[in-house]
């Protein structure tokens, strides 16, 4: 694993923990969106980020200090990319964004680049062939919170060549994540396969007014010793992204389709995205999760 240069494409709730993640372990980290508002937000991020390992990992001013040098930010993708041993693309959770995104990216990457998406619930083989790269293709899927919670699922398709696969297993160890092989294609990976079910029960009970959202998450802390329970682990996980998975299977499924319109109405509109908008099924910082009483 000879990485030197990473680029992280998409800065939101998972791109730029990535992308600091990456930086903070040595790697230069050039960081892609759109345009340089939505960088700008990614630059301010990286501050509040800086709070979060001072107090999870003890980090130094000067391990932050390096981990800053690290990170350059574009709007261009030629620029981004051009050094680029490996792209991690973490564009929302959308077919259509993502196919245009390869599109494009497979027009500008030199050819040694892999390609890695952090989808967390499509495949890879969706996207093999508009990569123009199969063979260096695959899913590098991160938890959020990504300092803690540090592990990665790899996850190639049918044609990945196995010393790629081999490659991102030794990238992940080398930016401090647990990695979490996997041999079989799997919609979900490990982590969403099992996390994915318990959310959807509990967003059952909410669009079906069995109960509010903090009392559920109260029987499940209670009964579990969890220190989070579903919504807050919405939360996390951003409003936005919840949206979009429900909005692929609303035609079909008719508890994603109101689920989607309620999401849409209370919390997408307004902007209550979660954690990262200070706004979601709880308010932030501070969410009543935390407090001592919440369970008394």
């Amino acid at each position: 694993m000879n990485f030197k240069n990473v680029t992280v494409a998409g800065s939101g709730v998972l791109g730029y923990q990535i992308a600091f993640q990456t930086a903070f372990h040595g790697f230069k980290v050039s960081v892609y969106d759109i345009n340089d508002e939505v960088l700008g937000k990614a630059k301010a991020k990286f501050f509040e980020l800086c709070e979060c390992y001072k107090r999870d990992l003890n980090a130094t001013q000067d391990q932050l200090d390096n981990t800053f040098n690290n990170l350059s930010y574009h709007s261009n993708l030629a620029e981004a990319v051009k050094d680029a041993d490996l792209v991690i693309e973490a564009v929302p959770e959308d077919p259509a964004i993502k196919r245009d995104f390869y599109e494009k990216l497979s027009q500008v990457a030199p050819e040694k680049t892999i390609f890695a998406t952090n989808t967390s619930t499509l495949l890879p083989s969706e996207f093999a062939e508009v990569t123009g790269r199969p063979a260096k293709f695959l899913a590098l899927h991160f938890a959020n919170m990504i300092w803690v919670n540090n592990m990665a699922e790899i996850m190639g398709h049918a044609s990945t060549d196995l010393s790629v696969f081999n490659q991102l297993v030794e990238f992940s160890k080398a930016i401090g994540m647990l990695p979490l092989p996997i041999y079989k294609e799997q919609s979900g990976h490990l982590l969403n396969s099992m996390l994915v079910p318990f959310l959807i029960s509990a967003l059952d009970l909410w669009i079906n007014e069995v109960s509010d959202p903090q009392t559920v998450d109260k029987a499940w802390m209670k009964s579990f010793g969890s220190p989070k329970g579903p919504f807050a682990i919405l939360d996390i996980i951003g409003i936005n992204t919840v949206y979009n998975v429900a909005k692929l299977h609303a035609d079909t499924n008719p508890l994603m389709a109101r689920l989607m319109n309620r999401l849409q109405t209370e919390f997408i509109e307004p902007g209550h995205l979660g954690m990262p908008t200070g706004q979601g099924f709880y308010s932030y910082p501070n969410p009543n999760y935390e407090s001592k009483t919440f369970l008394q």
